[in-house]
């Protein structure tokens, strides 16, 4: 995909991640995907942004002190009025975890629970859009809701975002709609209710994309992290899920095939 150069609203344009470990973050993905990372210069910020190139590609914050929340990588979801969004999500059954809240000159952003029971993030851009860059080796290539409720979930992302899902498949064994403009989906929704392990909750996923998922997964292992499923191969790509030094999870995606549509377990 050519540089992203167009905010679609509805639709996924920014990922963060949240470590307990940014020093050690900064290495990992640096030697992993050649990122670089640079600090913001909002005041009294901690915020870093990681950039493949010239091109932002995915943020990273610091763990609040005392947080019990694992770190993880989280997903924004482009809107045009925030404050309308989030009361929208609240209508339609979904919670607020972190009320409307502007950035600087970059735009304004919150935190909302689906009725599923996946966290997913708001952003109203002004400065900033999002992603520079998608769709390449070192940056993202999809994102999906793994979740235990696929039908309320399907529900809510209609209602509050106008999603216009289309199903790839509708069985027990496997139930998946895309979401996107025709012929650039960006998006999935995985009925992950009879895959998830017990006690895991429905959650957004971020892929990245790597030329080769077996020598990135191998890399993973090198650098301290885990793999959580070996690399396997679908119509869609080559995949491996895997997770940094410190637990936050990813899958990792070939971008030598079809990468716009997943392949989940």
């Amino acid at each position: 995909m050519p540089a992203r150069d167009a905010t679609r609203f509805g639709e996924p344009c920014w990922a963060d991640l949240v470590t307990s470990d940014p020093d050690g973050a900064r290495e990992f993905y640096g030697r992993l995907f050649g990122w670089s990372a640079v600090r913001s210069d909002l005041a009294g910020s901690e915020y870093v942004t990681f950039r493949r190139g010239d091109a932002d590609v995915a943020g990273m914050a610091v763990q609040m002190p005392g947080s019990q929340t694992p770190d993880a990588w989280s997903i924004y979801l482009a809107v045009e009025d925030v404050d309308a969004t989030t009361e929208a999500a609240r209508s339609a059954g979904g919670q607020v975890l972190s009320a409307p809240l502007t950035i600087g000159s970059m735009g304004r952003m919150s935190i909302l629970m689906d009725p599923s029971g996946a966290p997913v993030g708001l952003w109203q851009p002004l400065d900033f859009a999002g992603f520079g860059l998608i769709g390449e080796a070192g940056t993202p290539v999809w994102h999906e809701l793994n979740t235990l409720d696929y039908r309320a979930a399907v529900a809510f992302y209609e209602t509050v975002f106008g999603w216009k899902p289309v199903v790839l498949s509708d069985t027990d064994e496997f139930r998946y709609s895309t979401i996107g403009a025709e012929g650039a989906m960006v998006a999935g929704i995985f009925d992950a209710s009879a895959h998830l392990p017990v006690g895991v909750p429905s959650h957004w996923q971020l892929y990245l994309g790597v030329r080769d998922v077996r020598s990135a997964a191998d890399l993973v292992t090198q650098l301290g992290g885990t793999v959580l499923h070996e690399p396997w191969e679908s119509e869609f790509g080559t995949f491996a899920r895997v997770s940094d030094r410190t637990g936050a999870m990813f899958v990792l995606g070939s971008v030598d095939q079809a990468t716009d549509q997943s392949a989940a377990t």
